[in-house]
């Protein structure tokens, strides 16, 4: 069998996979993105290289396993410009102090935490490269427990029609802070782990500077081009589309040049699209294919390398149900103190908590780039991916049983039908 149609072989079984397994989630209420992480982990050695290892190996050889990657990071870019689009900076200047406590509480917190698992890790080797220092591990680990996954969070929030309500909007608000900080503090990790001072400051440099262009330069430049490919009525011409499709790599290679890493400057590109009709028109044309075919393959690349014959001890057991506490600790204590602090009633602290608490597919973007870029091994891999799965998978359940027999939920319902929003 060729690469060619081995590839194509592997796409029809990861897509029909991802249908069965959502059709499983839907009816148990949980989202399309839980089922493809759970479907790239069930494809993964974990689960089909154990119950099936001749069709494992005739379906995923080592040698067809750069194709995938290649082909999961073009649809990651996509991905992010797309997370880009849609993230609102209005939320964080409207909820203000509120998701600004809600924000660096879930930040703090599990920091604090994350600083302590570091130098557990790095007392039981096998767990975190050789190469990484105490700053580095306890930095990157801290990003790992903190991070909230925007997109989750956004879907969850707008499948449980609480959109438009205040919870909504501060879960929303304090999710895009959450991720902006943790993106920008991993771009320090990635640009210090060279361990030499150069390479260091191209890449935060260039970061910064990177980011003064896309929010502060582009957004008018890119308006006059568009308007004059577009026009008025013409919607989203080729034209525009090759623009656009053209800065975005553009973007992504500059990123990877300096160090970072492509997701960085396809995010920042999408954040610097002034919110209106061409966001969403953009939006609506990239998001169906890429949420279709691409991130369930990077689903499964990322379950390709989970292992969890490599959890072979006890005490490897052991830290990995340590992780998964102090992540869902950390995180949901932190940010149900800040919330309260911020004003918010008990019940409605405890149902941010419950909500900031997801991690989806961010967490898995984050992870990979630590493996691939060499600061964890395949061992932890496997506990962080872990973790992911199943703070995502309880994230809906929890927020339906703290919040929808609320007084607030009913206050929010009542309004939302009033208004034909429900």
């Amino acid at each position: 069998m060729t690469a060619a149609a081995l590839f194509f072989l592997q796409v029809a079984c990861i897509l029909a996979a991802c249908r069965v397994v959502g059709w499983v989630a839907s009816r148990v209420g949980q989202p399309r993105v839980v089922a493809e992480m759970v479907t790239g982990f069930l494809l993964g050695p974990s689960f089909l290289g154990w119950a099936a290892p001749p069709v494992y190996r005739a379906l995923f050889p080592p040698a067809s396993l750069p194709l995938i990657s290649l082909v999961s990071q073009i649809g990651l870019v996509f991905y992010m410009f797309c997370v880009g689009l849609e993230f609102r900076s209005d939320l964080v200047v409207r909820s203000g102090r509120r998701a600004a406590a809600v924000s660096i509480a879930g930040i703090v917190g599990p920091f604090a935490l994350g600083w302590l698992l570091a130098l557990v890790l790095r007392a039981n080797g096998g767990l975190l490269t050789g190469q990484v220092t105490a700053v580095q591990a306890s930095l990157f680990i801290g990003t790992a427990l903190s991070i909230t996954a925007f997109p989750v969070l956004a879907r969850i929030i707008g499948e449980r029609g609480i959109a438009g309500t205040s919870i909504g909007s501060l879960a929303l608000s304090a999710g895009a802070i959450d991720d902006a900080f943790a993106w920008m503090i991993l771009a320090v990790v990635l640009g210090t782990f060279t361990g030499r001072a150069a390479p260091a400051i191209v890449a935060v440099v260039g970061a910064a500077g990177y980011a003064l262009v896309m929010l502060w330069a582009v957004p008018p430049l890119l308006q006059r081009v568009l308007a004059r490919d577009s026009g008025p009525d013409a919607g989203v011409s080729p034209a525009t589309i090759a623009t656009v499709v053209g800065v975005l790599m553009l973007g992504a290679w500059f990123t990877e040049t300096i160090g970072l890493h492509a997701v960085f400057g396809a995010f920042l590109f999408g954040v610097s699209f002034r919110r209106g009709p061409l966001a969403l028109e953009l939006r609506r044309l990239i998001e169906p294919l890429v949420g279709s075919i691409f991130v369930p393959l990077f689903f499964v690349y990322a379950g390709l390398h989970t292992e969890l014959r490599l959890l072979d001890s006890p005490w490897l057991w052991a830290i990995a149900v340590l992780i998964f506490v102090i992540a869902c600790c950390g995180k949901g204590l932190a940010c149900s103190l800040g919330a309260y602090w911020a004003g918010a009633s008990a019940r409605e602290a405890l149902a941010l908590a419950t909500l900031m608490n997801a991690r989806g597919m961010v967490e898995l973007i984050l992870i990979d780039i630590g493996l691939t870029r060499g600061l964890i091994t395949p061992t932890l891999y496997t506990m962080l991916v872990l973790m992911a799965i199943g703070t995502t998978l309880m994230t809906g359940p929890l927020f339906g049983l703290v919040w929808q027999r609320s007084e607030e939920y009913a206050v929010d319902a009542e309004r939302l039908t009033a208004a034909g929003l429900r």
